[in-house]
């Protein structure tokens, strides 16, 4: 790699298969006679905002509204969705491991879900940014907090303003928000990710588009750091 090089991946859709809110309404309301219902509603709100046509914070402040979750259904979400990683991102563990400093998940996600999971792949926690869960004194969900700023709209360009990487970055994710980020000027790359969903106005703003993780380090020329051993130092 002869320059340095610093990887924003998005979470939901990209690193894994499925959208997080969708899985956690799957967990929480098994048993609810309206279940089909509103997790049919909380995949449409979640669609509208992925492609841009509702504002990414009122997408969550809708999804999160139209919850009935606990605090003690997240240890069973993370097993849920520890079990769909997606394939190709499983496929190269190793380079995540290798450049796990210069790899930052940035999502509106959640991060008592995705630190556990990216942990596992080498990533430290410090380079996580997403959403937190507010609870009541039951435990019960009622919201996120307002202060991140992944919660507000325009969020993901404000927090990779905010690490002024200094060095080629590249975007990979699945949604409008992380095209924002190139259209900001903060990155030399948006790289639409299409292994798990395909979205046609995203795919249209991409510098280049990768039906996996394999596919981008082919397209960019990294190939050759796919399966390396696991040294941290080496960049």
């Amino acid at each position: 790699m002869k320059s340095k090089c610093f990887f924003v991946i998005d979470f939901d859709s990209t690193f894994v298969q499925v959208e997080v809110m969708d899985e956690l309404a799957a967990v929480a309301l098994s048993g609810c006679p309206d279940r089909d219902e509103i997790i049919g509603l909380i995949k449409e709100t979640t669609r509208m905002g992925m492609e841009g046509k509702i504002p990414f914070n009122e997408s969550l402040r809708r999804r999160v509204a139209l919850l009935s979750a606990n605090k003690s259904h997240l240890d069973e979400l993370v097993v849920a969705v520890a079990g769909k990683i997606s394939l190709s991102f499983e496929r190269n563990r190793d380079f995540f491991w290798t450049y796990r400093e210069n790899v930052y998940i940035i999502s509106g996600g959640f991060k008592e879900v995705i630190v556990p999971i990216v942990q596992g792949f080498g990533i430290p926690e410090e380079n996580v940014f997403a959403n937190t869960f507010i609870f009541d004194a039951d435990s019960n969900i009622i919201g996120v907090d307002t202060a991140n700023l992944l919660s507000q709209e325009g969020g993901k360009v404000k927090q990779v303003a905010s690490l002024d990487l200094p060095g080629t970055v590249y975007v990979i994710g699945d949604g409008y928000t992380d095209y924002q980020i190139k259209e900001a000027g903060l990155a030399h790359k948006f790289v639409a990710f299409t292994e798990n969903v395909s979205r046609p106005n995203v795919i249209a703003k991409a510098d280049c588009v990768a039906s996996s993780f394999d596919e981008f380090l082919d397209t960019e020329g990294l190939n050759g750091y796919r399966h390396i051993p696991r040294c941290p130092d080496r960049l």
